[in-house]
């Protein structure tokens, strides 16, 4: 672990009342995994969209976002 994410851990730690980091890493291990979890599921779901539009249409879309993106500010 980096000098500065322990710091910053402890620091973390001390502003909550807690003399270890124990807690502060069981709750961003936890959050990091149920991201995790999110992310998955996105993904699944935008894979599962391949395929859903018709030739046509994604030539239309694609034109359209090339439009916008050539006259974005």
């Amino acid at each position: 672990m980096k000098p500065e994410h322990r710091s910053a851990l402890q620091a973390l730690a001390a502003r909550r009342g807690e003399k270890g980091v124990s807690s502060v890493l069981a709750e961003a291990i936890e959050e990091y995994l149920d991201e995790e979890k999110t992310r998955v599921l996105r993904r699944k779901e935008l894979l599962s969209l391949a395929g859903s539009l018709s030739a046509d249409d994604a030539k239309a879309l694609r034109n359209t976002a090339t439009s916008l993106r050539e006259n974005w500010r």
